[in-house]
């Protein structure tokens, strides 16, 4: 197993989580075809998560070879009152990506744990993650991590006016 550590991310990362955020934003473009690809917009995504997180959440780096090599944030928001107030703290990893060159080798498993701690820690009974349809290596890897099927978004696309 290749040599990475993880830890929290510092104010010193933000370029590293930039370039992680942007590269997200180019691979999930390839599955959805709608995805802002430029800088500025990969700035704005990086700022809506840092705000999402805010206190309460946790933004986590791996880093090998003296870089970043991924990031995994994680929120904790109150669901609305559908939910049992046991079920009502919910964490959502909001956020994830691992460069490609050093997938498999065990550093979203090492954030996962991480995250999962912070959540549990907070009180949640859940962790949840989103993925798109189509990206298959995520799915495979989110269930064998323990993921179930809890909802499933749908979306149809509309004409313009």
């Amino acid at each position: 197993m290749a040599a990475f550590l993880v830890r929290v991310a510092r104010e010193a990362d933000h370029e590293a989580l930039l370039a992680t955020t942007f590269a997200l934003n180019r691979f999930e473009h390839e599955i959805t075809g709608d995805r802002a690809i430029d800088v500025a917009s990969a700035e704005a995504v990086l700022a809506h998560f840092i705000r999402r997180v805010g206190n309460t959440g946790l933004m986590l780096v791996a880093e090998a070879e003296g870089r970043v090599i991924g990031h995994l944030f994680l929120a904790l928001d109150e669901a609305p009152p559908y939910l049992v107030p046991d079920y009502r703290l919910e964490a959502c990893i909001c956020d994830a990506f691992i460069e490609e060159a050093w997938r498999g080798q065990g550093a979203f498993r090492a954030m996962l744990a991480l995250a999962e701690a912070h959540a549990r820690a907070a009180g949640c009974r859940r962790l949840h993650i989103g993925v798109l349809a189509g990206n298959d290596d995520a799915e495979r890897i989110y269930r064998k991590a323990g993921f179930r099927n809890y909802a499933i978004e749908m979306v149809r696309e509309l004409d313009p006016a």
